[in-house]
């Protein structure tokens, strides 16, 4: 009889497995220390491998910063789009992206400080990524005002620069909120940002009238 080998013992999937704990123990390691003052040694201790492990998945500290930027953006976004597909209603589709964004990031404060505070201070190549992140959200929230204006609940209006304004607008909440020495929660922002960015945009007040409480 043949024999057959388990996926999850392959040589392919234990390689995954390591880079991702590689990547889990950069993120607690960035965290406390900061981008600058982390070292990959501390990285390779946490992870419960070794320095060369390290280096073989990732053959830089900056490769593994950029990395966590980009992973970390991407589990952002399918998170946003699980919560928005819940939704059939346009204005109810931006409104849930809104305060899943808040929630997320409520609810991973040092990570929300890595990924905004310390990348941007981090050098060009970082800034980079902050960009391209900052382009997905944008196009993500232009995406649903095109909906919007499609199905006539708002005035036809130019999407990518109202999505790039709505993304400024939450990055300086969140932003504000992680500099802050004692902030409150950062949900309390979300009642006056979600008013603010969807009459921004034109939708009328009957349908702000109709939002969920959240």
């Amino acid at each position: 009889m043949a024999m057959t080998t388990d996926a999850r013992g392959s040589p392919a999937e234990r390689s995954r497995q390591r880079r991702e704990r590689i990547l889990d123990a950069a993120a607690h390691v960035f965290s406390r220390a900061g981008y600058r003052d982390a070292a990959v040694d501390d990285i390779a201790r946490e992870a419960a491998t070794s320095k060369g492990g390290v280096y073989f998945h990732f053959p830089t500290k900056e490769s593994i910063f950029r990395e966590l930027i980009r992973s970390t953006a991407e589990r952002l976004v399918a998170k946003v789009e699980r919560e928005v597909a819940r939704e059939t209603d346009p204005v109810l589709q931006a409104d849930a992206a809104i305060w899943t964004v808040l929630r997320t990031f409520a609810g991973h404060r040092s990570m929300a400080r890595l990924l905004l505070v310390d990348a941007l201070g981090a050098g060009r190549p970082f800034r980079a990524e902050l960009l391209r992140l900052h382009e997905r959200f944008a196009e993500l929230i232009a995406g649903y005002l095109d909906r919007a204006v499609a199905e006539g609940v708002i005035a036809p209006l130019d999407a990518n620069v109202a999505g790039s304004a709505w993304f400024g607008a939450i990055h300086e909440v969140v932003l504000r909120w992680l500099v802050a020495d004692r902030p409150p929660p950062l949900e309390r922002a979300y009642p006056t940002l979600r008013l603010l960015l969807l009459r921004s945009v034109g939708v009328p007040e009957e349908r702000l009238a109709e939002l969920p409480n959240r």
